[in-house]
């Protein structure tokens, strides 16, 4: 079989999906080389920053690696903006939905949410509510996500900042995207991590 019989998913039958799993299985695979083949892109996005968005995402993760934290951060300090170059107005949401079956809920949350946390420091200068992020203040994440601001997002626009190359988070972000989607032993709902060791 090359293709599955079917022209509406309704006439599908149990050969047509094994056929069609097998190959979705195997597409998933490659996941973590689209990734970080997309976060190149990024060196095309939005401008006007003294360093490009893929320098950006590349510093937050060196940060965040810097600091300790383990593999679930530092991806998603590398990742946390990949939807600038689809979804822009709601990147951070875009970056999570990515993340969500293959790290902590903690993380997946933080990233989802980092957008509102980062007015901030730039809410007032551009007519947005700088106190957005205590929407959120019951949440058991709320901290993780200030101090992932704090630590990672909004410190990491400088030139000069020794900076790790892409090819460095390669295994990590391989890594990631190898688990199997939507693991419980990996998602932990509820659980809080340290985003790095003090």
């Amino acid at each position: 079989m090359e293709r599955v019989k079917f022209t509406a998913m309704k006439d599908g039958d149990k050969e047509d999906y094994d056929f069609l799993t097998e190959h979705e299985v195997e597409y998933t695979k490659g996941t973590a080389a689209r990734l970080l083949k997309a976060m190149v892109a990024l060196d095309e996005g939005l401008s006007g920053y003294q360093i490009t968005r893929l320098g950006h995402s590349l510093q937050s993760a060196t940060r965040a690696e810097r600091d300790g934290a383990d593999t679930d951060w530092i991806v998603a300090a590398l990742l946390h903006d990949i939807g600038d170059i689809y979804a822009p107005y709601n990147h951070d949401e875009y970056a999570a939905a990515i993340l969500r079956p293959f790290v902590r809920e903690q993380v997946a949350w933080v990233v989802e949410k980092h957008g509102d946390f980062q007015l901030l420091y730039y809410g007032t200068h551009v007519g947005a509510d700088p106190h957005k992020r205590e929407t959120y203040r019951d949440s058991p994440y709320f901290d993780d996500c200030a101090t992932f601001c704090e630590r990672w997002d909004q410190s990491s626009f400088d030139p000069a900042y020794d900076t790790l190359p892409l090819s460095h988070f390669a295994a990590r972000v391989e890594e990631v995207f190898a688990r199997k989607p939507y693991d419980p032993d990996v998602i932990q709902s509820g659980h809080r991590a340290p985003l790095f060791n003090s």
